[in-house]
């Protein structure tokens, strides 16, 4: 290796360095130049302009987590349907088109027959 050729994750390394440097500059000139006239109102915690009611640590229904974990789970079809839709023209070259189609069309079946089961259950009823 010659002299004159830098080791392959310097330039990592400076990024990150660079990085550091940037956000440790602006937190400082912040904390130097940012106003210091602290008051009740500013002291308070601010949650989207709407006053705080009741205790941070109350419990959620668990209808909340359902309609969490099912937006996760059709979050996940979208990202494996993008891949596949790229790959389908490849697919459909090499003769195994339509094995690729009935694939994802049954995957897209699973996850469509779990949407209607939660559904019908009441998982997205949100009156209560």
């Amino acid at each position: 290796m010659a002299s004159d050729q830098f080791h392959p994750y310097v330039p990592v390394l400076l990024i990150f360095l660079l990085g550091f440097l940037f956000a440790g500059a602006f937190i400082l000139l912040s904390y130097l130049f940012g106003p210091k006239k602290p008051t009740a109102s500013k002291l308070d915690t601010y949650e989207c302009g709407v006053p705080i009611l009741g205790d941070a640590r109350e419990r959620f229904p668990v209808k909340f987590f359902l309609v969490a974990m099912i937006f996760l789970i059709f979050d996940v079809e979208v990202v494996f349907l993008f891949p596949w839709a790229i790959l389908l023209k490849g697919f459909k070259e090499s003769g195994q088109g339509l094995f690729a189609f009935g694939i994802m069309m049954s995957f897209l079946l699973i996850l469509g027959l779990g949407l209607i089961y939660q559904w019908k259950r009441g998982a997205m009823d949100f009156e209560d």
